[in-house]
């Protein structure tokens, strides 16, 4: 299994996000919400400055939960993003912590 490094982040925060700062108007379909997660996370994702260095990946926690993650870091050196083996130095996630409210560097979580 892959394993990502990244913060995690609720369906609920990305939907309140491209709601809120997008403008987009409430999902009625899950296709819905999943644009409107992928909107918001792109934007936040450039909002923070690290769109570059970063991909959207689904994750799940050591007790089997199901989240979106943030990555800055895979241990797949084939990773198609082209994603880092390393957890990027500070710096480069310290926009993303605080705009996410964070505590913490990014961790690894497994991919789904």
């Amino acid at each position: 299994m892959v394993k990502y490094c990244g913060y995690l982040v609720g369906e609920d925060w990305l939907l309140q996000w491209g709601m809120a700062e997008l403008g987009i108007k409430p999902p009625e379909t899950r296709e819905d919400e999943i644009g409107t997660i992928l909107s918001a996370s792109s934007n936040a994702r450039l909002v923070a400055g690290v769109y570059t260095y970063t991909s959207l990946r689904r994750v799940k926690t050591s007790k089997g939960k199901i989240f979106w993650c943030i990555a800055f870091a895979s241990d797949d050196v084939c990773d198609s993003k082209g994603l880092p083996t390393s957890r990027p130095p500070e710096a480069k996630y310290k926009r993303l912590q605080e705009l996410l409210q964070k505590a913490g560097p990014p961790r690894w979580f497994q991919s789904c």
